[in-house]
């Protein structure tokens, strides 16, 4: 038990070590994006509702021309009406906040993570055959329960965010000025790309270093 004792706790501290850096990225640049991503979402939030500003200089319009009729002689004094948010900015908005949630999902799952790697490395007191039979069991239980795969998709749904963010980003600034969104859309391209050549070279290949 000695030896396992000695083995083991090489072992879970390389294991700890991992997976408490993964989590550590995870929740210090889930919080960094969701506050970024947070940012935008209210700046779009004006797409979804009605231009308090026509109506006011409608109204004043309307106003000033009761007053004196021939004010604004010849041009139409109807209060704009407003039909409700494009498709484009629905669907902008949609991967907007889809992105916000990917992003708290996996900050709540780095949480969780970092708990759960806290319960595994405490074995209790007790004779050593004791602790060495519990921390076994638990090992035998994060291999069943594919433990190290729950916490390697977290990055995972950070790069999913990230994707829907670049994409409701380049989508936004197209429909105002495509010239401006045109670089914004070729370096999401290449990132993807880059990003596509990486999955593809690890596939291909199982000395790639990436």
């Amino acid at each position: 038990w000695s030896i396992y004792e000695r083995e083991a706790g090489y072992h879970v501290e390389e294991f700890l070590e991992k997976h408490k850096s993964d989590m550590d990225i995870v929740l210090i640049f889930s919080g960094l994006f969701s506050a970024v991503s947070t940012t935008f979402i209210v700046s779009l939030q004006s797409g979804l509702s009605p231009d308090q500003t026509e109506t006011t200089n409608a109204l004043i319009k309307l106003l000033i021309h009761t007053i004196d009729n021939s004010a604004f002689a010849g041009q139409p004094l109807d209060l704009p009406q407003w039909t409700g948010p494009g498709a484009t900015e629905i669907w902008i908005q949609c991967l907007m906040y889809a992105s916000l949630s990917t992003s708290l999902i996996a900050a709540l799952g780095a949480v969780l993570g970092k708990q759960w790697l806290g319960h595994f490395i405490r074995c209790g007191r007790g004779p050593i055959d004791v602790r060495g039979r519990l921390r076994q069991q638990k090992m035998d239980g994060l291999q069943t329960w594919y433990f190290s795969a729950v916490l390697e998709a977290l990055p995972l749904l950070i790069q999913v965010s990230l994707l829907l963010f670049g994409i409701a980003l380049g989508a936004s600034i197209w429909t105002q000025q495509p010239t401006i969104a045109t670089p914004v859309v070729l370096t999401m391209a290449l990132g993807a790309l880059f990003y596509g050549s990486i999955v593809v070279s690890c596939v291909v290949s199982p000395t790639c270093p990436f």
